[in-house]
């Protein structure tokens, strides 16, 4: 079981850490690319005007992504289940602090056409990295609680998110798909840490 696990972790980081690689590099260096890119972005956009997505991303700003988090660390924490509460805010600011080295790194322009409100770099989209890593600690904790339809919800909560960013035009495809595979590559690491520190 532990076996399967650490391959199952070790397939999950080589796979997100190629793709993020592979983004960030076409991203610097090929124009083709990016070319692509911005066609794609404009083929999946189709308005700025509708208000559900601009409900959605307000309530995954990252900022309050993190007012989340720490609301779900101090259940845990309440209950005294103090490694889970730790875990889940280590996950987040990892995530986040990765997030933020890489946006600088690339620094990246958002699209022409994005909403005057949305500032600072494009790649990776803050928004579904926050989501993302969210769903994903949600479903750690709670995947025995409950049955498929819980994945099922967090799925199309994510795939709200996904859409409200390329509908507000705050992003282009790759922020979106680069957000995911920092986010699972995260969070894939902390979580192999807390599994050596924790459940042996």
């Amino acid at each position: 079981k532990e076996n399967e696990n650490l391959q199952v972790d070790l397939i999950s980081l080589t796979i997100s850490g190629l793709v993020l690689l592979v983004l960030i590099l076409n991203i610097l260096y090929s124009p083709a690319f990016n070319r692509l890119d911005r066609k794609l972005h404009k083929k999946l956009v189709r308005t700025q005007k509708n208000i559900f997505w601009k409900i959605i991303a307000f309530i995954n700003e990252p900022k309050l992504v993190i007012v989340w988090d720490v609301l779900i660390a101090g259940l845990l924490l309440n209950e005294n289940n103090y490694r889970l509460g730790l875990w889940v805010l280590a996950t987040l600011g990892v995530t986040d602090a990765a997030g933020f080295i890489v946006k600088h790194l690339v620094k990246r322009s958002r699209p022409h056409a994005h909403l005057s409100e949305e500032e600072g770099y494009s790649f990776p989209s803050g928004h579904v990295l926050g989501a993302t890593t969210m769903c994903l600690i949600l479903y750690a904790l709670l995947r025995r609680e409950f049955d498929q339809l819980f994945a099922v919800i967090l799925l199309i909560y994510w795939l709200f998110v996904v859409i409200s960013r390329l509908n507000l035009r705050a992003h282009y495809p790759s922020d979106v798909l680069g957000a995911v595979a920092l986010s699972v590559f995260c969070f894939t690491v902390v979580q192999t840490i807390y599994a050596a520190l924790f459940l042996k």
